[in-house]
């Protein structure tokens, strides 16, 4: 690592998956163009199998910040999660809200010296009300500098930032531009592109004329507000490099989970937030960072969000505690043929949520991705569809082909593996509901917002 710590700046976006990132496609080619972030994946390195550690916000944000795996925590649902009436199986008592003892980056990084900040979604307190310096909001993980927002009204007037996507890139050009006598470390979470989709009318009407345009995975206004959403981060980018401050600041550009969506859609990956399918776990991940990583890389390895924590902790030449579930991703930014030690990526969803298809977890070895569906796993009554689906993924990216059936050995020892990582993480497994009435329907329904109003500065 550089003599000098770096500053850094963490840009988390909400919903993005990976195909929503212009540079993903052949050529540019994709409906949803990025042309700053395509600029930002050009001068530094852009990682092709990033995966979120969860298909939902909350736990997939925990690790982000962490270094833990959602399971090990037992945060793994979106908080409060959503409401189930007359469940197959029970949901275990899982954690709603991030521990003050769970060492974050906001921790690490301030206790190296660094100023901290955070600016935008939190979603890891107990509850939406956020309060300066309660426990389990940032101030009480790390961060001394703090703006929470939450998505808009679904009526809220869309000419007016409703997503605060300028108000939060403005904070954050003030914070990074600032003279500081330490180095910073910036967090800028955006509540977009999360519903509702909303944004400017000219813009929805010029992606609309576009060809490619539909009504469900190439929506104009989820193009609109992703064009937004990119040109704030050019903003963001152009003000560090006018400030002198792009060459010392480590930039990474992630995404809490995969593309809001029907499941079954191909994009051409299969599934979307809330389920197991590739569609829902794919998030984009570029760096950059000119005096330390080239530019233009592309790198095929698997990673995950859980490797961030230890990523940047190095970079600030932070020393490291007790071993968490991420790798440091440094060997394999320097060297695009490093292979970690790890041979497994595993997911555990043991949640019904109202977007999602029903609780699962998963598997990826190699090239293989197992995914076990707990309702048939257990033999729950009324359950459907197997127990187990292996997909080759190296051949089959859309997850079109199961192969449970074909490869009962290969597919054996992946769900052998997959529950032996459950228990080695603490993991809480689902049960029967021995209440459960199959001939009653199933219903799975967001929580009641009764948020407080939230005033925005």
């Amino acid at each position: 690592m550089s003599p000098r710590p770096p500053n850094i700046l963490l840009i988390i976006a909400d919903d993005f998956g990976v195909h929503q990132l212009g540079c993903t496609t052949p050529g540019g080619t994709g409906f949803f163009q990025t042309p700053h972030l395509d600029r930002l994946a050009a001068e530094g390195v852009r990682f092709a199998r990033a995966y979120a550690t969860a298909p939902v916000c909350s736990p997939s944000r925990a690790s982000l910040y962490t270094g833990l795996h959602p399971a090990r925590l037992h945060l793994t649902d979106f908080i409060p999660g959503s409401q189930v009436t007359n469940p197959p199986l029970l949901t275990p008592a899982w954690q709603r809200g991030l521990p003050v003892s769970a060492v974050t980056l906001g921790d690490a990084l301030k206790a190296c010296g660094y100023a901290t900040a955070h600016f935008g979604k939190w979603h890891l307190a107990a509850d939406y009300n956020y309060q300066p310096g309660r426990p389990m909001d940032p101030e009480s993980q790390g961060f001394d500098e703090v703006v929470v927002t939450r998505k808009p009204a679904a009526d809220a007037d869309p000419e007016a930032d409703p997503h605060h996507i300028h108000t939060l890139t403005t904070r954050t050009i003030e914070f990074v531009t600032r003279t500081h006598p330490q180095p910073f470390f910036c967090v800028l979470a955006h509540n977009a592109v999360h519903r509702p989709e909303i944004a400017p009318a000219a813009l929805i009407a010029r992606h609309a004329a576009r060809p490619g345009a539909d009504a469900e995975v190439n929506r104009p206004v989820l193009a609109a507000m992703i064009e937004e959403l990119d040109r704030a981060t050019g903003r963001l980018l152009d003000a560090l490099r006018e400030a002198g401050r792009d060459r010392d600041t480590l930039v990474i550009f992630t995404a809490d989970h995969g593309a809001f969506g029907a499941s079954e859609q191909r994009k051409p990956l299969r599934g979307a937030k809330a389920d197991l399918y590739e569609g829902g776990l794919r998030v984009p991940l570029l760096l950059r960072w000119p005096e330390q990583i080239g530019a233009g890389a592309v790198r095929d390895q698997v990673v995950s969000g859980a490797d961030l924590f230890p990523t940047l902790l190095a970079a600030a030449g932070a020393t490291i505690g007790a071993a968490g579930d991420g790798s440091n991703l440094w060997p394999a930014i320097r060297d695009g043929h490093h292979r970690f030690g790890r041979e497994e990526l595993c997911w555990h969803y043991p949640h019904y949520h109202h977007l999602g298809l029903a609780p699962a977890a998963a598997i990826r070895v190699g090239d293989f991705k197992l995914i076990e569906w707990f309702e048939s796993a257990l033999d729950s009554p009324g359950a459907k569809g197997p127990a187990c689906e292996l997909f080759f993924l190296a051949a089959d990216p859309g997850e079109t082909r199961d192969l449970s059936v074909e490869q009962p050995a290969r597919r054996d020892a992946l769900l052998h593996r997959l529950r032996e990582w459950r228990h080695s993480v603490g993991a809480q497994e689902m049960q029967l509901n021995p209440a459960y009435d199959p001939g009653a329907p199933v219903w799975v329904v967001p929580p009641v917002d009764d948020r407080a109003p939230l005033e925005i500065s």
